[in-house]
């Protein structure tokens, strides 16, 4: 499948690339924090080495934390912030998402090329090799979609074996499964797109530009929704047919992604502030002083409480907004 990059109809939202992967621009970062100016909302504890990924289970309400030296996934018990279990990794991760409630926590292992899964709470660890460099991963369908996001594929794990291999936008960095589990959504964030799949026949349902800057996605009856950290803004897409249909604007270099089902609400980290906004798909309510370098946020679904992650720090933070 070729990689040149159409002009999409939207292109005062998305923009357009050059005809190669290498006229591309490079995909977009978090920014470096500012040293802090006001003390982080709630309650901050010591977690580990450049805690980056979290993701909530409400079902056992535990919080899987991504750390470094050593790699390895801590389990941290959601109402007191403590340490449960360490879990080794094959390689430390950036994303982390829950394949469903009770687990596994689905852990892509960047530079093993392997998607790790993690089952809770006892924390046991299966391993399966996928392409370069992966990313991010979503459940839905008995399948894992793991975006490889050097190789520009998404792989498709079934039974613990990679089954097959679907072109994907350019840099696949951010992948999310609809709550129905009928389809999967995959960012481009070096193409700055969205491509969507069919679950069960893995065809390719269509693709939009997304943004200047796209990077973390979650999924909503709605639709998706989608930080555009280089645009400064979080953009609601919608299906039937796949188009862009609001914006948020966000300034402050929006980065981490998670949402609440508590008032359909959304947590967005804002990396240029030391901030995390929650966001409607209509307005931005209000923000909260974070640790530094809030490059990753979850949320308790049930109750609210937000987790944010210090990269810089090696702390965890959580309140109840």
């Amino acid at each position: 499948m070729s990689k040149r990059i159409a002009c999409f109809a939207l292109l005062a939202v998305a923009g357009c690339g050059g005809g190669s992967d290498g006229e591309l621009p490079p995909a977009a970062e978090p920014a470096a924090s500012p040293p802090l100016a006001r003390p982080a909302a709630g309650t901050v504890l010591r977690v580990g080495d450049s805690p980056e990924g979290l993701a909530f289970d409400e079902r056992t309400g535990l919080l899987a934390v991504g750390l470094r030296n050593p790699d390895r996934l801590a389990l941290v018990d959601g109402a007191s912030g403590r340490v449960v279990r360490n879990v080794s990794l094959p390689e430390s991760p950036r994303h982390l998402r829950m394949a469903g409630p009770g687990g596994p926590v689905l852990v892509p292992a960047e530079r093993a090329n392997e998607i790790a899964q993690v089952s809770l709470p006892d924390g046991k660890l299966t391993r399966t090799r996928v392409g370069r460099f992966p990313h991010d991963a979503a459940a839905a369908g008995g399948r894992i979609f793991v975006g490889d996001e050097f190789a520009d594929s998404v792989s498709v794990v079934q039974d613990g074996r990679r089954t097959r291999t679907l072109d994907a936008p350019v840099q696949p960095g951010g992948v999310v499964a609809s709550p129905d589990g009928r389809s999967v959504a995959v960012v481009g964030v070096r193409e700055r797109a969205l491509e969507l799949y069919d679950a069960r026949t893995l065809r390719s349902l269509g693709k939009v530009g997304a943004g200047n800057g796209p990077t973390h996605i979650e999924a909503t009856n709605r639709g998706f929704f989608v930080v555009d950290t280089r645009g400064g803004a979080l953009i609601e897409l919608r299906r039937n047919p796949l188009r862009v249909h609001g914006r948020v604007a966000l300034p402050g270099a929006p980065y981490g992604l998670a949402r609440s089902r508590v008032r359909d609400r959304f947590w967005v980290t804002l990396t240029e502030r030391n901030q995390v906004a929650e966001v409607t798909p209509e307005r931005v309510r209000r923000t909260f002083p974070t640790v530094r370098q809030p490059n990753s946020v979850a949320v308790d679904r049930r109750s609210g409480r937000v987790f944010v992650a210090s990269r810089t720090e090696g702390t965890l933070q959580f309140f109840d907004p």
